[in-house]
């Protein structure tokens, strides 16, 4: 098996990355409220919204947690087409 030196280190930084990412969606997922309280109770109950009856922290954690989720989902499509192109 022939490997090309250019193609491995790519590969190689997008899979460190995807695994590291992987952790981090996976912890993020976890701290989102379930049937209790969430990322909320573990704080003390935290200061809460009238309107959506969802905390600041639970709507940053939303938006972080879909940044990450999009990040996740381009190195696997990085990883794809490197792995179709070379």
């Amino acid at each position: 098996m022939i490997f090309a030196p250019l193609a491995t280190w790519p590969v190689l930084t997008l899979s460190i990355v995807l695994c590291v990412l992987s952790v981090i969606l996976t912890l993020f997922v976890l701290l989102h409220k379930s049937r209790g309280g969430g990322l909320s109770d573990l704080f003390g109950g935290g200061v809460s919204t009238s309107m959506g009856g969802t905390s600041v922290a639970e709507r940053n954690l939303d938006r972080i947690t879909v940044v990450v989720g999009l990040i996740w989902l381009a190195c696997i499509i990085g990883l794809l087409l490197l792995y179709r192109f070379s």
